[in-house]
């Protein structure tokens, strides 16, 4: 075990209550998972009406904007890992490849970092919710992903693989990047209808470390056949991975169980599958063959790149004439409540700032107060008297006819309200003594 320091509890703060966290605004808790934990952020300078919105994910005014004005996503390593200096090393080693990863289809990393002994992955951030919320619903509301819907998110998914599984390096070599751990967790569905991987660069780090912690037996069911078996694995295993998410989303059933963990991964070796037209009658013969091949056990039958993978899903996508209009529209229909909720974090992150930097509010009990100045008769002494008591004595000046009025200014204070009954004149300013004891014989008449 290393000898690094036990961070501090970190304060996730609000979207309407931010804390400063490094140069960021952490503005709320995200999600918690076993690796990290993910906080809606955004840069301490960036200016309030530029912080993105859930709309403004993939829009063409996004495009291109500087990190400083963009919400973002702030995922910091869980404590118990941070005190392992060999996984801390791996998590930057990693996150330096993906900050390489710039592509639309797939969230982009914007820095990688540590604060306070905290370690973080400042990403963009993405208004929407991962794939496996959207099957949960889905099997909770007893539907289906519609048929073209999957088909747009399993070409988004073979478009970010392709272009990370062809990065270089400044020298032109290939890096050879597999994400190992293409799941339903990690693929991003917008509230407008984009479709983003998550997580490529770190994957490689996490896959290594997770089973430390009792993490690795849920991704068993994503796996290959030979990555279960322990073998060398290029980019095809993440392809199997894809086809087992399109084969899940088709039927919105898991493709692989198991009643205990040993059987779960012997159904995976055996990779023995049906096609999903069996489940949904929906599903064309040829989608049927993309998903099977993507599927088959031997790697040799696979689609060896995930180029080819892609072009096959887009054709058939074509067929469908879809408009990204159409996910939009479903995500926003089934995750209403968690849109709007959304919406209303989002526009409240993008102009909060700390209490500390806020300015001083006057308390409730002095909200009626007002401060009225003009220049004052010379040698007159100024008296100040709260607003509910000067109307008082203007009242009781008008109901006294045969007083003169006093032509002054009247000026306001919070003074105490019972020095308002002493013996110097009240709401009006007092030139030598002509209204002296102005209270005192107002109350002996009454009397």
């Amino acid at each position: 075990m290393s000898s690094l320091r036990k961070p501090p509890k970190l304060n996730s703060g609000s979207p309407s209550e931010p804390v400063v966290f490094g140069h960021y605004y952490l503005l709320g808790l995200i999600a918690r998972g076993g690796m990290a934990e993910v906080y809606r952020a955004r840069r301490i300078d960036s200016t309030p009406d530029s912080v993105g919105s859930p709309d403004s994910v993939g829009s063409p005014d996004s495009v291109g904007s500087p990190d400083s004005v963009r919400a973002l996503a702030i995922k910091v390593m869980r404590p118990e890992l941070a005190k392992e200096a060999r996984f801390v090393d791996m998590f930057h080693r990693e996150g330096q490849l993906a900050l390489l990863l710039r592509h639309e289809a797939i969230v982009e990393t914007v820095e990688l970092g540590d604060f306070d002994g905290q370690h973080y992955i400042a990403m963009e951030y993405i208004g929407g919710r991962d794939l496996t919320q959207v099957l949960r619903r889905c099997q909770k509301s007893s539907l289906r992903i519609p048929v073209p819907h999957a088909v747009h998110i399993g070409v988004g998914i073979a478009k970010g693989l392709d272009f990370a599984h062809n990065l270089v390096d400044r020298d032109g070599r290939s890096l050879a990047l597999v994400n190992r751990d293409v799941s339903p967790s990690n693929v991003r569905v917008a509230y407008t209808g984009e479709v983003k991987l998550l997580d490529f660069g770190i994957a490689q780090a996490l896959m290594k470390f997770t089973s430390e912690i009792g993490i690795l037996k849920g991704k068993f069911s994503y796996m290959s056949p030979e990555q279960i078996r322990g073998m060398p694995v290029d980019q095809r295993t993440d392809i199997f991975s894809a086809g087992i998410i399109m084969h899940e989303m088709l039927t919105t059933e898991k493709l692989f169980r198991g009643d205990t963990e040993f059987a779960l991964m012997e159904r995976v070796r055996k990779a023995d599958i049906s096609p999903p037209s069996k489940f949904n009658r929906r599903v064309s013969p040829e989608l049927d063959r993309i998903v099977m091949k993507a599927l088959a056990r031997d790697v040799k039958d696979r689609y060896q790149n995930s180029a080819d993978l892609f072009t096959d899903l887009s054709e058939v996508l074509e067929g469908y004439r879809f408009d990204i209009r159409e996910l939009k529209d479903f995500m926003r229909k089934e995750f209403k409540r968690e849109y709007l909720k959304d919406q209303d974090e989002s526009s409240k992150a993008a102009v909060s700032i700390p209490l500390s930097e806020r300015p001083v509010e006057v308390p409730p009990r002095f909200a009626n107060l007002r401060a009225e100045t003009s220049p004052l008769p010379q040698g007159a002494e100024q008296v100040l008297v709260s607003a509910p008591l000067q109307s008082i004595a203007q009242q009781s000046v008008a109901q006294r006819s045969p007083m003169s009025p006093v032509q002054a200014q009247t000026i306001r204070r919070p003074d105490d309200v019972m020095s308002a009954f002493a013996d110097e004149p009240v709401g009006e300013i007092a030139t030598g003594t002509a209204n002296k004891g102005f209270w005192s014989r107002m109350f002996k008449k009454r009397k």
